[in-house]
């Protein structure tokens, strides 16, 4: 999954312009859009990150691609992971 931040995206209209750019770059690709936070998901199917941002782009659009952030296991053992409850 790609996700992107698009702040210059403000109401549907802009969400439907950018669905439609990445859908015609990658017609498979699943997008998910959230106006409040200005991130579109994006897990496509064939392009890579850069032929998305680029639609993006050239739908008159600003993507900067966001890193997932990948979550660490918590420690086995008490609430700090030093003692062993």
């Amino acid at each position: 999954m790609l996700s992107f931040e698009v702040n210059d995206m403000t109401c549907g209209h802009c969400a439907s312009a950018i669905t439609k750019a990445l859908k015609a770059v990658d017609p498979d690709a699943r997008v998910g859009i959230d106006l409040n936070s200005h991130r579109v998901q994006v897990k496509p199917a064939a392009a890579n990150a850069a032929q998305l941002a680029d639609a993006i782009r050239e739908a008159g659009y600003s993507p900067v691609e966001v890193q997932s952030a990948v979550a660490t296991p918590a420690k086995a053992g008490g609430c700090c992971g030093c003692c062993s409850r």
